[in-house]
């Protein structure tokens, strides 16, 4: 691996360096992720076909980026690995709608959801490689999408 590949990596998997924040760097990818996925539901609201492919894409694209980011660290879903907490969260917020109030309700389920790891959300972080460090995040994700619409569909949001 070239030296500008082992950086490109590092980068994206860091979340531009999120990743090296000494407190929280799942926090920190996470909050990273906000403006991303506003943008994302922005192009929902244009062209829904093109926003799913576009999330498939990022998602597929974060996975091989833990999968490097765990051979270059040389640790088992290492902290400073934050594409995880990017791709769930794209996930967690994906068609919300835009405002405060359920972006920010994502951000805090969310981070419940990674931090505690219900069923089976611990168990596919044991998987080996990529798909371990991604799993589990897109699981919390979907916990947190599935809790945010019963929220809005009940006009608590």
């Amino acid at each position: 691996m070239s030296p500008f590949q082992k950086t490109a990596i590092l980068f994206f998997a860091t979340g531009a360096g999120a990743g090296y924040s000494p407190w929280f760097p799942g926090t920190a990818g996470t909050l990273l992720a906000i403006p991303l996925s506003l943008s994302l539901n922005g192009i929902a609201a244009a062209s829904l076909p093109l926003a799913f492919f576009i999330l498939i894409a990022l998602t597929v694209c974060a996975g091989w980026l833990c999968q490097r980011a765990e051979g270059i660290f040389q640790a088992k879903d290492s902290p400073k690995i934050v594409i995880d907490e990017i791709a769930g969260f794209l996930l967690a917020n994906f068609l919300s709608p835009f405002g405060w109030a359920p972006t920010g309700a994502a951000f805090f389920l969310f981070r419940f959801f990674d931090i505690i790891k219900p069923f089976p959300a611990g168990r596919a972080e044991k998987l080996p490689g990529g798909i371990g460090v991604i799993l589990d995040d897109l699981i919390a994700g979907c916990y947190t999408l599935l809790i945010l619409r019963l929220l809005l569909l009940r006009g608590l949001l």
